[in-house]
């Protein structure tokens, strides 16, 4: 099994592992600790041996962090957890909604004298703690670079991964290795840079076309890397994990142990690119005056896909797609209040283990019925699994990680007969993604300039949802991939090659849930008729084929141009995936996929 349904919270043992904490920070002098849901390489998803977040508060959501201090302990959560920390911590923790609350305004409320506050400087980025100290200027509030004081009470913390790593080929990654870091490293030379840190693995594994398995869902191996203006790397990696180095990066990789990294660091000469945005504190510190400012120059190469990214996360897609339409066929023929939320989780991974181009699945499946559905990164435990009941909504948001491609899809799923609150929500949130997929955009425009664009429908209802419209996907890499994202908090140009999802949602706390989601490709627009020619223009390309849910949707209430494009995408469903799947599932397709 992928996925395991044992929960991973800790709420009992919140209590006692927080006085525990509290002892700790009496013994160093300090008035508080910072506890981030971070690891060192400053990703969403960590190894067990990171997960103190978890361990501390019991609070499992993706992004967050706890500020422990003497007398208060905040767990600060941002709008897609406000529900699911209430569930999850113990009440010796206070949630605190992020970042409408900023950290440096909560301490400064916390501690009006001033005080000590801890940190690890390998679990906070540069960025962060810039802006913190500046944040808290004249507050008395000291920011102080510690051990880590949850690893000295955590006495049974897993060992850290040490998976092997392997090459990824070339048929998929569509570009050597060494013709990235020649291509990449120039950039450096141009720049002035004599060298770049690079501390996201999946830089790493992007630039030298290896794939890992060191944290659950993600193809990465835990590394850090030097790249040099010349186009050599080295990296910094446990050598157990990449033996014999593969013969392509022999030629220009030189492998090192991790524990030579800060060294090596101090060692190196001339600017050194750092982006204050992922690199650990203690890098940063490390290199001094050395450092120059900048975003990893992997970020960009990684976001634009090359066609043969394209073509194979296509073609993921629609194997994935038959994965699905098999367990929605599956589904359609369960009895209301005879299937769990377990049961429809178990039968889809079942379902895509049938591809052996399937390595993990991409995120642990959301799949969440009635109230579950409204917790928006819901994730079924033994101690909540629902059963699916008549009227109620089901949310199931999965996908694979595929050889060839990383896919992410949500289908919102009547069961038995919804109710008409439940349908007109629907139908808002299907406009919105309708909208997003058929718009048309000027070049240069970035997430936050048309990420209204999908919700427009429900804010006619004077309705919204806590998350952003879409994310940034991987190539056989992270299902969260930044820069680019559909958010208002986005900056970042769109541009050709670049993979997001599309994905609007409504929530009804204690009753509901909603979202649907296809993946999306961003292309150069084919010119229209009445194309201003000095103008340059990008659309979407979908990536994402499986039925939508017509017996959700009001069709009086969607237009011409709606049912149009919905009617156009449950053709392409149709013919792209009836080949794909079992006789069974096919007669289901042809019904779901009729004309509205």
């Amino acid at each position: 099994m992928f996925q395991s349904f044992d929960t991973v919270s800790h709420t009992s043992d919140g209590p006692q592992r927080l006085e525990d904490l509290r002892a700790a920070l009496r013994d160093q002098g300090f008035d508080g600790f910072l506890v981030p849901r971070s690891d060192a390489h400053q990703g969403e998803y960590v190894a067990p041996r990171d997960e103190r977040l978890a361990w501390l508060t019991g609070f499992t959501g993706s992004a967050g962090f706890c500020a422990a201090l003497l007398e208060v302990a905040g767990v600060f959560i941002d709008g897609r957890y406000r529900t699911q920390v209430k569930q999850e911590v113990a009440d010796v923790f206070t949630p605190v909604p992020w970042p409408d609350v900023t950290l440096a305004a909560w301490l400064r409320e916390q501690l009006p004298q001033g005080g000590k506050v801890g940190y690890d400087a390998w679990l906070h980025s540069l960025g962060q703690i810039k802006q913190l100290e500046a944040d808290l200027k004249g507050s008395g509030i000291e920011m102080v670079r510690s051990d880590n004081l949850v690893d000295a009470i955590w006495h049974d913390q897993p060992e850290a991964p040490a998976n092997p790593a392997i090459a990824h080929p070339i048929e998929f990654a569509g570009e050597a290795a060494i013709d990235k870091a020649q291509r990449l490293g120039a950039e450096l030379r141009k720049n002035h840079h004599d060298s770049a840190v690079l501390t996201l693995p999946d830089s790493v594994m992007w630039l030298l076309n290896i794939r890992g398995s060191d944290v659950a869902h993600n193809p990465i191996a835990q590394c850090f890397a030097l790249l040099h203006q010349n186009g050599r790397v080295s990296l910094y990696m446990d050598a157990t994990k990449l033996t014999p180095l593969p013969a392509e990066l022999a030629e220009f990789v030189t492998l090192h142990a991790p524990a030579d990294f800060l060294d090596h660091l101090a060692a190196l000469e001339g600017s050194v690119l750092v982006d204050a945005a992922s690199v650990p504190q203690i890098v940063a510190d490390q290199l001094g005056e050395r450092c120059s400012l900048g975003d990893d120059p992997c970020l960009l190469p990684k976001a634009c896909k090359n066609p043969a990214e394209v073509a194979g996360s296509a073609a993921a897609h629609l194997r994935d797609g038959a994965a699905v339409v098999e367990l929605l066929a599956w589904l359609d023929a369960q009895a209301p209040g005879s299937t769990s939320e377990i049961d429809v989780v178990t039968r889809l991974e079942e379902l895509r283990r049938r591809d052996p181009q399937l390595r993990e699945i991409s995120f642990d499946t959301i799949s969440g019925t009635g109230p579950n559905g409204a917790i928006i990164h819901y994730r079924v435990s033994e101690q909540s699994n629902a059963i699916l009941q008549d009227g109620h909504l089901l949310v199931l948001d999965s996908g694979g990680q595929y050889l060839d491609g990383t896919t992410d899809i949500t289908r919102t799923i009547a069961i038995g007969t919804p109710g008409d609150e439940e349908r007109a929500a629907f139908t808002r949130v299907l406009q919105g993604m309708i909208a997003m997929s058929r718009l048309r955009w000027p070049r240069g425009l970035a997430g936050r300039d048309i990420e209204s664009i999908a919700r427009a429908p429900l804010w006619q209802a004077e309705q919204d949802f806590n998350h952003g419209v879409g994310h940034g996907v991987g190539a056989y890499l992270s299902v969260h991939e930044g820069p680019q994202r559909l958010s208002r908090m986005s900056s970042v140009a769109l541009q050709p090659g670049m993979i997001l999802s599309n994905e609007p949602g409504y929530y009804r706390e204690g009753a509901f849930g909603i979202r649907i989601e296809n993946l999306l490709v961003v292309e150069d627009a084919a010119p229209l008729p009445s194309a201003d020619p000095e103008r340059d223009f990008l659309s979407w390309q979908t990536l994402t084929y499986a039925p939508i849910d017509r017996r959700l949707i009001v069709a009086d209430a969607l237009s011409k141009d709606e049912k149009a494009w919905l009617n156009m995408y449950h053709f392409d469903v149709a013919e792209k995936l009836s080949p794909l799947v079992s006789p069974e599932a096919r007669d289901w397709l042809t019904s779901a996929t009729q004309e509205i």
